[in-house]
């Protein structure tokens, strides 16, 4: 059996159904395989836009996202998309070529060996995955594949590396006695200890009638504990706040959910933190977009009992005064039970619900608020449907206005956080999960960096309708220089015609200037079953909701205000 057989035909044991990659003379042995495997093999038009659908193709499943790519540059190209496996959770195995090993240093075309002057694509996927491996001999294929996916799902999940020497892919260079990787892994599971410490906090705050919340993040919707939030909500009666990511993990009409708790996010939820005694953060790892900028005072006079998958992201910035290494799912399973035991009925919570504008959106003359392009998007999604967000100001929108069901979910790029990464991420997601309604929320900016994807989409059947908000600036480019240096630049964006573009390729497209009309399209898409390309144009006169303090708008705007008066 040859190296790539061997690789392949373990994935498939792992349960890999999809493989999204580029092809080159280097990997030429993997493509070959992939072809008559059964695995299915997703060509695209770059290979940045693979790692990205390797990711989309984890996010909701746990399952192990793939991608391929050449030697030397076409390896490089998946660096980004490695980043956001890296920083948003997703275990992804990235499988790239190498040059022949006896060339090294020797001038060959695609050297990376960071021998005289070549670039060290060792050195690189080190810095940017779990583990990265080169393999010279083809008596470690079977160990290096197994140990690599062990390793992707250990503990915090994230990508990892295998760089395949070329000289192992000679017709004559076989494997010898393959053998099917096993997975051996398990998500932590909770402490006991660690839980009866954390009931006992929790059942004397609530005997002294402390204010508790539960400050939810992605982590228990990858987790799947959905049901689990709602029971120790329902329970304790106790307020739900959630991370941007962590929208939908209970109904967001749920009276005991008052919003997204972020600078984007809902008063509801500032004024429920602010009242609050006790915060039980799950899944959350208190990064920049859930901290008001990583704020230092946060947590002041607060007991902040943090759960979390992984060791290193408790206590990181904010110090927790109790903590529990373990799976969202289980750990809150358990505290529930633990805690029911300890405390009897709870009287009905009294909280605010989320912010009355959310429903109610002021009229601003030009194209489409942004704000009701989001509060559609919501309300027309199916059950069960899933809304990316791009980097820009279309995601502080969505995140604002846009309110789902229990079922469906909202996913941005997390602490890395380029642009258009979602843009083709979704694509990976609608292949691993094609029941799923997918839409895209995106820039005209990120669109335009990655949308030729869309061929790939039509290439491969996969529905997914990206829904431009097309205003032709970088939005928070301009405000941020506006509010920093009082002038703009270079912030103007020259947008093509994408309804057009997504027409000529064969796909749908729609061109919408007005809500109505945006609505009729929507429908259209929701119900084609075809790639579709909205193209909605968006006013520049509205504003997100946003504040760079917990305390709200004008207390945010007022600190900012005294920082650059003590800054002259």
């Amino acid at each position: 059996m040859q190296v790539y057989e061997a690789m392949v035909r373990g994935l498939e044991s792992l349960g890999v159904q999809t493989a999204f990659g580029g092809n080159g003379e280097n990997i030429a042995s993997l493509t070959v395989a992939l072809a008559r495997s059964k695995i299915r093999p997703i060509l695209t038009r770059h290979e940045q836009a693979a790692a990205y659908m390797a990711c989309g193709y984890a996010m909701y499943t746990n399952n192990l996202g793939v991608c391929f790519a050449t030697v030397g540059p076409g390896a490089f190209n998946l660096v980004t998309g490695l980043a956001v496996a890296m920083s948003d959770s997703y275990p992804v195995l990235a499988l790239t070529g190498y040059i022949e090993t006896r060339w090294e240093g020797h001038g060959a075309v695609n050297d990376t060996s960071g021998i005289r002057r070549t670039p060290d694509s060792q050195a690189l996927f080190s810095a940017i995955t779990k583990r990265s491996f080169k393999v010279t001999d083809t008596a470690d294929v079977c160990d290096v594949l197994e140990e690599a996916v062990n390793i992707a799902f250990e503990g915090r999940p994230g990508p990892v590396h295998i760089a395949i020497a070329q000289n192992l892919t000679h017709r004559d260079a076989q494997v010898p006695d393959y053998r099917a990787p096993r997975l051996r892994v398990t998500p932590p599971q909770p402490d006991l200890q660690g839980v009866e410490n954390i009931t006992n906090v929790l059942a004397q705050a609530f005997g002294e009638r402390r204010r508790v919340v539960l400050l939810v993040g992605f982590g228990a919707v990858h987790g799947g504990a959905q049901s689990e939030v709602r029971r120790f909500a329902e329970r304790f009666q106790v307020p739900v706040l959630t991370t941007l990511d962590g929208k939908g993990v209970i109904a967001e009409n749920h009276p005991l959910n008052v919003g997204v708790f972020s600078e984007s996010g809902h008063s509801s939820a500032w004024k429920a933190f602010r009242e609050a005694d006790v915060v039980l953060a799950v899944g959350n790892s208190l990064n920049q977009h859930a901290t008001f900028g990583l704020r230092d005072d946060l947590f002041d006079n607060k007991t902040l009992i943090q759960i979390n998958i992984s060791a290193e992201e408790i206590g990181k910035h904010y110090r927790a005064q109790h903590e529990l290494v373990s799976d969202a799912r289980p750990a809150l399973a358990a505290v529930t039970e633990s805690l029911a035991r300890k405390i009897g009925e709870v009287a009905a919570a009294k909280v605010d619900g989320q912010d009355y504008q959310a429903r109610r959106i002021p009229h601003v003359t030009g194209h489409i608020h942004p704000g009701q392009l989001a509060q559609t998007m919501g309300r027309m999604l199916p059950p069960g449907g899933v809304i990316l967000a791009d980097a820009g100001a279309h995601l502080a929108w969505l995140g604002y206005y846009l309110e789902l069901e229990e079922g469906q979910n909202f996913r941005k790029c997390g602490t890395f956080g380029p642009m258009a990464a979602h843009t083709n991420a979704a694509i990976g997601l609608k292949a691993a999960q094609p029941h799923r309604t997918v839409v895209v929320g995106c820039g005209d900016g990120c669109y335009a960096m990655a949308g030729f994807e869309l061929m790939t989409a039509l290439e491969n059947d996969l529905p997914v309708i990206w829904v431009i908000f097309n205003d032709a600036e970088f939005k928070l480019v301009k405000l941020y220089q506006l509010v920093n240096y009082g002038r703009t630049g270079l912030v103007e964006l020259a947008a093509p015609d994408f309804a057009a573009y997504a027409r000529a390729c064969g796909a749908d497209g729609y061109a919408v200037e007005s809500i109505g009309t945006f609505r009729d399209a929507y429908a259209a898409a929701l119900s084609s079953g075809r790639p579709t390309v909205i193209d909605a144009k968006i006013t520049r006169w509205a504003l997100p909701h946003y504040s760079s303090s917990p305390k709200g708008t004008l207390h945010g705007a007022w600190e900012t205000l005294e920082e650059r008066l003590r800054g002259r």
